[in-house]
């Protein structure tokens, strides 16, 4: 690989890292053929980028974007390096952990979900369990609904007594 494929290389890497507010950053060095193939399609099915690329060029993209501080994310860049590019940061992580019933790998290295960075292979339970936007703003709205809810409930049940205590009274001798 010439200089000019390499800059190209750390050139597109920059780019999709600034680009993603989440990206993993994986090991799957003792994945098969087949079994990487079917993670490469476990991830496109979910809309995830899969990239496998040299740790020094990686590294140089890393160290050329000024908007995001990835932390000791560079660290992890040893061995076989694949990066995930997502638009949630959730997916991966439930991908990851379906795909593992089989085995250890893919592990996870570190991860960098919207300006917070994850590392080491512990860290994936508590990014399985992150809440995406939407999910978030369900339960904001829901939040907010219930207290209309049950003052709307009490006004309905409340109206229906009033209701009848004054047709009782109304009704009533004198």
């Amino acid at each position: 690989m010439n200089k000019e494929q390499k800059a190209e290389i750390v050139a597109s890497l920059s780019q999709k890292l600034n680009e993603y507010k989440f990206i993993y950053v994986t090991d799957v060095s003792t994945l098969n053929a087949q079994k990487t193939n079917d993670l490469r399609r476990a991830f496109f099915k979910d809309g995830i980028e899969m990239l496998v690329a040299k740790n020094t060029l990686i590294e140089k993209a890393i160290e050329g974007i000024t908007e995001k501080n990835f932390g000791n994310l560079v660290d992890t860049l040893k061995g076989n390096t694949a990066l995930l590019f997502s638009t949630d940061g959730k997916t991966p992580a439930k991908i990851i952990k379906e795909f593992r019933k089989d085995g250890k790998k893919p592990s996870l290295k570190g991860a960098y979900i919207d300006n917070d960075i994850f590392i080491g292979d512990d860290q994936l339970e508590a990014l399985v369990k992150l809440k995406t936007k939407n999910e978030l703003i369900g339960e904001v709205i829901g939040l907010l609904q219930s207290p209309a809810q049950s003052v709307v409930s009490a006004l309905q049940s409340s109206g229906g007594k009033l209701a009848g205590i004054v047709k009782t009274l109304s009704e009533k001798p004198e």
